[in-house]
């Protein structure tokens, strides 16, 4: 998965690296995907969406 066009942006309700350092971070300027990371590991890989599913789970989260 070629990254290097990905803008990343930071959840606005994430807390800063200074509270902790919970982030959450996504790309969404691709066509055709949203890319989430593990901003804790970022070695670790990054997860790819459908911007379909992603509109979907942030419904949910935002209904909780």
């Amino acid at each position: 998965m070629d990254l290097t066009d990905a803008r990343w942006r930071t959840a606005t309700r994430s807390s800063s690296s200074n509270n902790g350092g919970d982030c959450a971070e996504v790309a969404d300027n691709l066509p055709g995907r949203v890319l989430v990371p593990d901003s804790k590991d970022r070695a670790g890989g990054t997860l790819s969406f459908t911007p379909a599913a992603w509109r979907a789970f942030l419904v949910t989260a935002k209904g909780h």
